[in-house]
């Protein structure tokens, strides 16, 4: 089985690590959200790129989710002496990651290809592929104006109240050339936040269609369990957006692009409203703590997947 998964942030690492566990190196890609990306001291800066490398090389740090394990933070307390403003971390050993990125793009080669690199010479031979080797940006549009992602969720510490959102860049951008369409039997949906996760990823001009037109399963995860979220804001934003703090109204969001949806067992009794909307579901244990717990909802996807193939 060849998988597609589609992923960003802490929660879409934790299930991509599962993918990884028990599936063959060649056997998934995984399509991540570059929205999030951003220049910060003249450097590209790709967040949700770099958590699932260092997720997959084993080298993030456990206690935050992003970033790598045992960072020092010499740079940042220089700048910070300098005046500098210095909202967005970067550890000394994170630094590093983007120098090398931004040399090579300055050699006019492709994130795709400097993205591949990277995570090879982190030991990572699982596909990794940004969404897009165009830029696209991610805008919240909050009541105190609009927002470039960063600086809502970091500098602002996702404070103002969103109004929406929209993709700079998305109408102009194309699916990066190696997603390999051709050769999916399979899309997984990993939890991540819909709005600015999932949602670029599938803003990128006909990013959607693509998936549809392939006639194969297309599954996703429930970043809500139990009417929360289990990480970041998404909460938050389904709140503000006036939708209905569960799992079901993640299944709407989704209704027009997957065949099954995986709830919580914590949301059992939502199964049937997801169902009515002609969407097949499962229930699992979703909240991945342990390894095993990445291991084994991957495993109880696939089965998912494979029951709908």
């Amino acid at each position: 089985m060849n998988v597609l998964a589609l992923t960003g942030g802490i929660g879409g690492a934790k299930l991509a690590l599962g993918l990884s566990r028990v599936l063959d190196w060649d056997s998934v890609t995984f399509v991540v959200n570059t929205g999030d990306d951003f220049e910060h001291f003249g450097l590209l800066v790709c967040p949700d790129i770099d958590t699932l490398i260092y997720t997959l090389a084993g080298i993030q740090n456990p206690q935050t989710g992003w970033g790598r394990a045992a960072e020092h933070w010499n740079c940042m307390e220089t700048l910070a002496d300098l005046g500098a403003e210095t909202w967005f971390r970067l550890g000394d050993s994170d630094l590093a990651t983007h120098l090398l990125r931004n040399q090579l793009l300055r050699e006019r080669i492709s994130l795709t290809k400097v993205t591949q690199g990277i995570a090879e010479r982190f030991g990572v031979r699982h596909k990794i592929v940004p969404m897009s080797d165009q830029p696209v940006r991610t805008i919240v549009e909050t009541e105190d104006g609009d927002l470039a992602f960063q600086h809502y969720f970091v500098r602002e510490k996702c404070v103002p109240r969103a109004t929406g959102f929209r993709f700079d860049g998305a109408a102009r951008a194309q699916p990066s050339p190696q997603i390999g369409f051709a050769a999916v039997d399979a899309v997984v949906i990993c939890p991540s936040n819909p709005f600015v996760s999932i949602d670029p990823i599938l803003s990128v001009a006909g990013m959607k269609q693509r998936i549809r037109d392939l006639g194969v399963p297309v599954v996703a995860v429930s970043p809500i369990v139990g009417g929360r979220a289990i990480k970041g804001p998404t909460a938050k934003m389904m709140k503000e957006m006036g939708m209905s703090l569960d799992a079901a109204s993640v299944a709407q969001r989704y209704r027009d692009l997957i065949t099954g949806f995986v709830l919580d067992s914590k949301d059992r009794s939502l199964a049937g409203a997801v169902e009515s909307m002609g969407v097949a579901t499962t229930v699992q244990h979703t909240v991945m703590v342990s390894l095993h717990d990445r291991e084994a909802l991957a495993r109880n996807v696939l089965s998912f997947v494979s029951s709908l193939a």
